[in-house]
């Protein structure tokens, strides 16, 4: 596994508030963190990019994962940081909750899925290529991995170098954590330009065939 990132320095993934993650998410938070144009942009982007039927993996979730009403699936599995905001979601079959910043390993088997999905979230992760290795390992081979962010966040908990960088920068860097990861395949899609809203952008990995 290459890491064509991995002239960052360590405090390039420290954040302002090196507190305990459960404490600040302890408390369930309700609300949406894109407008509604944005989600409706996402959904539409989900509805082309993710595989009828199969198992979805919705990581770093909460109570709603703004997939289309229409889309069809074996089993979605939730997970997050907050089990009242998991139990929320009615789109999720199961859930669990973890801490990827202190475990990044996935409770899911080899294969175990046809997609997976981190919405607006991935700017929170201090060790992004070990759980991005982790999403390759429990994705089928040609399985995308679709990671979307804004300029929203939790300032206190993004990464530093997530504060340094604009829209564009930050593609950059998911797409690099894709290629770190080994995933054979990284493309940027703008969903939203930001020009009437929330901007929105997808990376999509796709995980490539198995190494023999």
């Amino acid at each position: 596994m290459t890491d064509p990132i991995g002239d960052l320095p360590p405090q390039a993934y420290r954040k302002i508030d090196d507190d305990d993650d459960a404490v600040f998410y302890a408390p369930a938070r309700l609300v949406t963190h894109i407008d509604a144009a944005a989600i409706a942009a996402l959904s539409a982007f989900y509805r082309t990019a993710i595989p009828p039927g199969g198992v979805i993996l919705d990581l770093m979730s909460s109570w709603v994962s703004h997939l289309p009403p229409d889309l069809t699936a074996d089993e979605i599995i939730g997970h997050g940081m907050n089990a009242v905001e998991l139990a929320a979601n009615p789109r999720l079959s199961r859930w669990f909750v973890q801490d990827l910043n202190r475990d990044p390993v996935l409770p899911l088997a080899v294969g175990a899925c046809d997609a997976a999905l981190c919405c607006v979230s991935v700017q929170y992760l201090q060790n992004p290529i070990a759980v991005f290795a982790e999403v390759i390992r429990v994705l089928r081979p040609g399985a995308p991995f679709i990671v979307s962010f804004s300029n929203r966040c939790f300032p206190t908990k993004a990464v530093a170098v997530w504060h340094g960088l604009n829209d564009e920068g930050r593609a950059r860097l998911v797409a690099g954590y894709c290629e770190g990861a080994g995933f054979s395949d990284a493309r940027v899609h703008v969903l939203a330009d930001g020009s009437h809203g929330d901007p929105l952008t997808a990376v999509v990995g796709i995980r490539g065939e198995a190494r023999r």
